[in-house]
């Protein structure tokens, strides 16, 4: 999206995201984020209040719990592959777009009280829409009656190290590339759920 298209909130967000990935939390002033979006520290203060809230506001505007509730409640075709192929695309398109985010997260948590708390309600949310899907497929008969929250929980994590992997500029796993892997550990996955 182009910053002159961006209302001054947005412009202070992705500001912040930029320059505190590029220099961390404590190495940003307000005044640097502000002028980086080309306003002042006044417009930042009365948007926010203070960086952490800036940061605060970015990671729950930019992370993936709306567009993931929005999907399951919209496109979901109850047919066990093609739905989670379509979660796990979903979630890797939201999680890559928001790197840089993500990054912050893991670097700074220390530095920012309750930070931690915070991140974490995402994937909380979508645990929480994994496992009600994996209990709505059971009850139609098209999974096999399971722990629904533990294979939620396993989804998500095979699909979150991918994305680690992948963070890491594929430092660990070089031949393992996304694109099969998404096509190959949905397929395993829905076969073993399938009755």
């Amino acid at each position: 999206m182009e910053n002159s298209k961006l209302g001054s909130g947005e412009k202070l967000l992705v500001a912040a995201l930029n320059l505190i990935a590029e220099k961390g939390y404590n190495g940003v002033t307000t005044l640097e984020i502000a002028t980086a979006a080309g306003l002042s520290e006044k417009t930042l203060f009365r948007h926010f209040g203070s960086k952490q809230k800036l940061l605060e506001a970015a990671f729950d505007r930019y992370h993936y719990a709306e567009e993931m509730k929005k999907l399951f409640s919209e496109k979901l075709v109850w047919d066990l592959e093609e739905d989670l192929l379509l979660v796990s695309k979903t979630y890797h398109e939201i999680m890559n777009r928001n790197r840089k985010m993500i990054q912050i997260s893991f670097k700074e948590e220390s530095q920012l009280p309750g930070f931690r708390e915070r991140t974490h309600r995402h994937p909380l949310q979508l645990l929480d829409i994994l496992t009600n899907y994996f209990i709505t497929m059971a009850e139609k008969g098209k999974i096999i009656p399971v722990d629904p929250e533990a294979h939620a929980f396993a989804f998500m994590m095979m699909h979150f190290g991918a994305f680690m992997n992948d963070l890491d500029s594929h430092k660990y796993y070089a031949s393992i590339s996304l694109e099969p892997f998404i096509q190959n550990s949905v397929k395993i996955f829905a076969r073993a759920l399938k009755p």
